[in-house]
């Protein structure tokens, strides 16, 4: 048996082994953004807008984050737990004549539903619309807010 000393591969000659993360972390990128990967929203023209749901003291909020839409383009429901909000975000310019280089803006239909983790008020829930963002507030009902139970003396 002959023993071969190591080489190292050329491709890894003066290079940081954090070159090579950021050129596989670059490929995975440039793979995401291939067409392909825009199928939804290139053929059904849909999209997901982002969305927080907390928890406070009485209150459990969502906020979706739905810049560049009007109050009357939302649609919200309430059913079984389930709070649904839909709506549609159309762009006013057109661009049938201007060649684009880049378009990541969504625009067309989305929905978005959220089980809630506790039962609500449905006659108290509100929403408002400012700088992009849609909030709901929904009152948690009394009789899912915990309870302080008084220990007595016998």
């Amino acid at each position: 048996m002959t023993l071969v000393k190591y080489a190292r591969p050329a491709f890894l000659l003066n290079r940081s082994p954090f070159e090579a993360v950021n050129r596989l972390q670059e490929e995975v990128q440039r793979l995401l953004e291939a067409p392909l990967s825009d199928f939804g929203t290139q053929f059904f023209n849909v999209w997901a807008p982002a969305l927080d749901v907390y928890e406070d003291k009485d209150n459990i909020v969502v906020k979706l984050e739905v810049p560049g839409m009007k109050r009357e383009n939302f649609d919200l429901a309430l059913h079984d737990g389930v709070l649904s909000i839909s709506g549609e975000r159309k762009f006013e310019e057109k661009r049938q004549k201007a060649a684009g280089y880049r378009a990541e803006r969504f625009e067309g239909r989305f929905q978005r539903s959220v089980t809630l983790p506790k039962a609500v008020q449905t006659d108290k829930v509100s929403a408002t619309y400012r700088d992009g963002i849609l909030t709901v507030t929904l009152p948690i009902a009394a009789e899912a807010r915990p309870k302080q139970i008084v220990v007595g003396a016998e």
